[in-house]
């Protein structure tokens, strides 16, 4: 035992000699809001609220490139990547990416030409089984959260510079790093799945977890999960609650509300950012996509008849039309850049990590626009200028691709980002 709290109280000395940098991004002024709807901007004791009336129709000042600056597992000799399900950007524009399939840790060179596996599969010290997300503390280092294993490694290099216990509360998981280098976690899933009524929320949990004691500190509460009437099938459309971190605030989203709202550490709410939307309503033509995606992959899971093939099918596209006429969500997961801009993703019914045209906002509640990005990709990681993610091929084949983003003007001097939270 102490052996291991030795080891334990080597993480937060890391993590709060990178505080400094989070605390660079934790206050912004005022600033003139672009967009064709009135903002109305307010100050009530010590929480700012920022109200557009409407949703801006306006597009972000940066966009990415038309090629890509490199693309991976595509070319003879490339790692072959099954499912990747998080990665993170290095300064020198190089990437770290997990596959959820493989359960490894990938390392890419700065021009995407080479690879090196950190870490696979085991219970080993330097194995990894399900890692869910990660932070870059600098060049070639890395610290990786595995929920499976109740632990947290710091990868230097080719190596593991320290090892540190993660609490054992399976459905919490490391949202980011606090400015005093406390791990901020939240809900991974709902902790209870009970039918209750629809109106009633299951609640999920800001948490602050000090590695050296081993104490965790709920900070505040907050809607996770939709309740589910007794006697009716589970909704497959489900809005979520999550939560987020940016520069080093929780920023919490219900995604069939139009706001944001972000908190200090101890929980304290210092800003909320509102819009009016208009919700978009399910139709069969919505439903079509659906169908087709769930029978290609009946086809892939199932070694059963045409026939029942398509009961199957049938069977799962009556949950969807029992929801015809309801509100979908209004955007999918949100994630924070290095800089701490907040990334809403369109909602997609298949693919739903595809969410583009994501919308941008600032840190402090400026609605920047939205950017494009090509089809068939989702963004992992937004940092130095650069956009890391994994484009899908015909064949459902995943890359790993870098594009550079034109117009870009945040954070492009390295020692100016934040460790940011990482993906499911």
């Amino acid at each position: 035992m102490k052996g291991l709290r030795r080891r334990a109280q080597v993480i937060p000395t890391l993590l709060a000699a990178i505080a400094l940098l989070g605390s660079l991004f934790a206050c912004t002024g005022e600033s003139a809001t672009p967009g064709d709807v009135p903002v109305q901007i307010m100050d009530s004791a010590g929480v700012r609220t920022v109200t557009y009336d409407g949703t801006p129709a306006i597009t972000a000042p940066f966009h990415l490139g038309a090629e890509p600056r490199y693309r991976h597992g595509a070319n003879p000799g490339d790692y072959t990547f099954q499912l990747v399900n998080v990665g993170r950007l290095f300064p020198d524009g190089g990437a770290v990416v997990a596959d959820r399939e493989n359960s490894e840790l990938v390392v890419l060179g700065p021009d995407g030409k080479t690879h090196e596996v950190l870490a696979r599969q085991g219970e080993g010290p330097g194995e990894l089984i399900y890692p869910y997300s990660m932070f870059v503390l600098g060049q070639d280092s890395v610290l990786v959260p595995d929920n499976r294993l109740s632990r947290l490694t710091l990868f230097v290099r080719d190596s593991v510079a320290r090892i540190a216990s993660l609490p054992r509360a399976a459905h919490l998981g490391v949202a980011g790093i606090g400015s005093s280098g406390e791990l901020m976690l939240k809900n991974r899933y709902p902790a209870v799945y009970r039918t209750v009524e629809e109106e009633v929320w299951l609640p999920g949990h800001m948490t602050l977890f000090d590695t050296e004691t081993g104490a965790l500190d709920t900070v505040a509460s907050y809607d996770n999960w939709p309740g589910n009437p007794p006697g009716l099938p589970a909704n497959p459309i489900r809005t979520l609650g999550e939560v987020t971190v940016a520069a080093g605030q929780f920023v919490y989203t219900r995604s069939d509300r139009p706001e944001v709202t972000w908190r200090l550490p101890d929980g304290t709410v210092t800003q909320i950012m509102r819009w009016r939307a208009e919700r978009t309503l399910l139709t069969e033509e919505l439903l079509e996509p659906v169908e087709a995606y769930d029978r290609m992959m009946g086809r892939i899971n199932y070694q059963v008849s045409d026939a029942r093939l398509e009961e199957l099918v049938q069977e799962g596209m009556s949950w969807y039309r029992a929801m015809l006429g309801r509100p979908l969500p209004l955007f999918g997961i949100p994630f924070a850049d290095a800089v701490g801009n907040i990334w809403l993703p369109s909602y997609r019914m298949t693919y739903p990590e595809e969410g583009s045209p994501y919308t941008v906002i600032s840190p402090d509640g400026e609605w920047l626009g939205q950017v494009e990005t090509p089809p068939r990709f989702r963004i992992l990681d937004v940092a130095g200028g650069l956009v890391l993610g994994v484009l899908r091929d015909e064949m459902d084949v995943e890359s790993v691709v870098v594009f550079e983003v034109v117009g870009w003007t945040f954070g492009l001097n390295p020692d100016t980002q934040v460790p940011r939270s990482g993906s499911m």
